[in-house]
């Protein structure tokens, strides 16, 4: 395994690694999370993708919005995004800086796919309340892909596994799961560790962050073992909160988690 030195999980996803095992997977992640994002922005004037990734799928959430803001804080990936969508009509990109710099009430649907379990609690109590602010009265934050605290890495690895079957990857994933085992990424995790949240966890956290959350069936993306939250501000839309039916995006019952 190499020695990861001083880096933190920024500076890993800002380098070259091996989450995405090949060029297919990266296209079929992307593509799958983006056409589950576009279930809860359709026909949304303004949208946020905070701690976007590479978002090779960004045009298709783009399509079905007036508006797309995409924002990395990992400096390679928002120099990539800067050159890929320079000139757009729909879609901007802005550092964690502007973002903090938009007009208050700007934003109908923010959403935050894979970031809670790399941000430590008071990061994300920082980033709730700046994102708070910049919602509309009747806007929501869609959280996607948090890890429940009983879901193991053995999971999530057998999770890829399956996916790479369906979709005609397997051994690439396979490969890619023995690379990723001696690459920094193992040494970041016996470090910082990836933070696992329970359900009503999560809900009291947005709770005191001044939202209304609840949890919504499936998860985005492949892996069914992990958690999709909805949540609206605690403002004077209180019957859009108290109903979280932001025409109804995804369904309430859980599927069988792999």
């Amino acid at each position: 395994m190499r020695r990861a030195g001083k880096i933190g999980w920024r500076d890993f996803w800002n380098s070259a690694n091996y989450i995405y095992v090949n060029a297919r997977h990266k296209n079929l992640h992307d593509r799958l999370v983006a056409g589950d994002i576009v279930e809860f922005v359709a026909s949304s004037d303004a949208v946020l993708d905070y701690a976007c990734g590479e978002t090779t799928a960004a045009e298709m959430v783009a399509r079905c919005c007036k508006s797309l803001v995409l924002c990395d804080a990992a400096p390679n990936i928002h120099a990539r995004l800067n050159s890929r969508f320079s000139g757009h009509a729909k879609i901007s990109v802005l550092s964690p800086e502007e973002v903090r710099a938009l007009p208050r009430h700007s934003l109908n649907v923010i959403v935050l796919n894979g970031l809670l379990q790399y941000l430590p609690k008071n990061e994300l109590k920082e980033l709730l309340a700046v994102l708070h602010s910049l919602l509309k009265h009747d806007g929501f934050i869609v959280i996607g892909d948090v890890i429940p605290r009983d879901r193991s890495i053995l999971a999530d690895a057998a999770a890829l596994l399956v996916f790479g079957f369906k979709r005609g990857f397997f051994i690439a994933a396979s490969y890619g799961l023995v690379r990723t085992f001696f690459s920094s990424y193992l040494w970041l995790l016996v470090k910082f560790g990836l933070r696992r949240y329970d359900e009503a966890e999560v809900v009291a956290i947005l709770r005191t962050a001044g939202f209304v959350a609840q949890r919504r069936y499936p998860n985005i993306g492949h892996n069914q073992g992990r958690m999709t939250f909805v949540a609206f501000r605690l403002c004077d839309s209180s019957e859009a909160a108290e109903g979280l039916d932001p025409a109804q995006p995804m369904n309430s019952s859980p599927p069988q988690p792999v």
